[in-house]
């Protein structure tokens, strides 16, 4: 018998594989052009029942964008080229291309407050609208009557020219009554308008912050004259001058692991002790906080991994005024007791440092002693009913009239506290930019749809 030496068995051996793969792919060709064979459009599941099946695409004219004349009996194209259409009422037939209005729309038409500051010295509230792109101006002493429909504001910003996106943001410069206002992760921009700007008018003065600052943090120091922007996208905190413009950089820029922000969101400044407050929302990570970083990476939002088991709770960090890089915080106030969930936007009574954060999800303003920290429980809590608060996203403290201003993102209203109010408070004053009991849709930079067929219910993420 002839043996054959380890090279022959070697080659033998591929030869075969070879023979076996051939034969698999010929087998595979062969189900999938009877799938074309035997029907336009036929889905051919290959094996046992599975979600993964394939079916034939339509040819499409990319410059056109409009279907392609083709064989009915070779693409999907062709089959709905052959489909005859009654044209609905109202709609306008083109060629293959069919124009009509939509069958319903989910869409809330009345401005949902997502921020809130004072021009103190005008006696005028300034709210902030994420719903219709809005930044609206109101007396400080409206009221809005219960059987009203809502309050018509002194003036409206709004428009194409202004660039008002998802205002997240805003500061009145008291002496010149300069409004600034920034924008959530839509659009990277810093703007500024003039005291009676009213209308489709655009910003006297625009920063555009690129990937440094895409966020919901606003902060602006007037003694210094710089002004703080928190970016969710990057879990960094950064500095420009006040009066900064254009393609400016940032001056200082605090981020990295041992910052401790995690997906932050409101700010505010103690100037009394030169202290910087951020709230964050808390995150997902891939990545322990006190492992070691050697390329010094933020820990940012898109380091999250569903399913890694670590989460970074909400909390409040404090730092120095002037803390840059990658610093640690002075102090931090998070744990169970604190009551902090979803902190939005906070505020710093400047008469004793008392911390204000509209807490979010709680549905509560909670209230901290300045040197609060670690599992401390806040020293009041406005909640309940009687507050009307639903969804609460900014507050302010207007030191010159000694009231508490809350945005209620949920349901259209601005509400009017004392300071020290606690527990179940009834507002002072209320201003409604909708029907009392309308709830705000809150639907804000959607990213994608879905349908459960088996609840009947339209999923839209934000």
């Amino acid at each position: 018998m002839t043996r054959r030496s380890p090279r022959s068995s070697s080659t033998y051996r591929n030869a075969a594989l070879i023979g076996i793969v051939a034969f698999l792919g010929l087998a595979t060709a062969f189900l999938f052009s009877d799938g074309n064979r035997q029907g336009v459009g036929r889905t051919q599941t290959i094996g046992s029942d599975r979600i993964v099946s394939w079916e034939s695409l339509p040819q499409m004219d990319n410059a056109m964008c409009q279907w392609m004349p083709a064989s009915a009996s070779m693409s999907l194209a062709g089959a709905l080229q052959d489909t005859q259409y009654d044209s609905p009422a109202g709609t306008e037939v083109t060629g293959e291309r069919i124009d009509r209005d939509p069958l319903r729309v989910i869409r809330d038409p009345y401005p949902s407050y997502s921020v809130v500051t004072m021009d103190m010295e005008r006696g005028e509230v300034i709210a902030g609208d994420e719903n219709l792109f809005q930044i609206l101006v109101y007396d400080r002493m409206s009221n809005t009557p219960p059987g009203a429909a809502f309050t018509e504001p002194k003036r409206v910003i709004a428009g194409p020219d202004t660039g008002i996106e998802f205002v997240c943001g805003l500061y009145v410069d008291q002496p010149s009554g300069d409004l600034y206002a920034i924008h959530a992760d839509t659009a990277a921009v810093m703007q500024v308008f003039s005291r009676d700007a009213e209308g489709n008018v655009p910003a006297t003065r625009e920063l555009h912050t690129g990937s440094n600052a895409r966020g919901r943090g606003f902060a602006v120091d007037s003694i210094n004259n710089e002004l703080f922007i928190a970016s969710q996208h990057n879990s960094a905190v950064a500095v420009w001058p006040k009066d900064a413009e254009g393609e400016e950089p940032p001056i200082r820029l605090l981020q990295g692991d041992r910052t401790r922000l995690a997906n932050p969101t409101g700010m505010a400044l103690d100037m009394n002790r030169e202290l910087l407050f951020v709230a964050n929302h808390g995150q997902t990570s891939s990545r322990n906080i006190n492992q070691p970083n050697p390329e010094n990476r933020p820990l940012g939002i898109r380091d999250a991994v569903p399913g890694s088991g670590r989460f970074l709770p909400p909390s409040i960090n404090v730092y120095h005024r002037t803390a840059s890089g990658n610093t640690a915080p002075v102090r931090v106030i998070e744990g169970p007791n604190t009551g902090l969930n979803w902190p939005a936007a906070i505020a710093i009574d400047s008469r004793n440092g008392e911390l204000f954060v509209a807490n979010d999800i709680g549905d509560s303003v909670l209230v901290f002693a300045p040197d609060a920290e670690g599992d401390a429980a806040p020293i009041r809590v406005i909640e309940g009913p009687a507050t009307s608060m639903d969804s609460p996203s900014g507050v302010f403290v207007d030191t010159k009239n000694d009231e508490l201003w809350v945005a209620n993102y949920g349901n259209h209203t601005m509400a009017v506290f004392s300071p020290r109010d606690d527990g179940n408070a009834v507002p002072k004053r209320v201003i409604r930019s909708g029907p009392t009991g309308s709830p705000s849709l809150m639907i804000g930079n959607p990213g994608a749809l879905a349908y459960d067929p088996t609840r009947e219910e339209i999923l839209a993420p934000n």
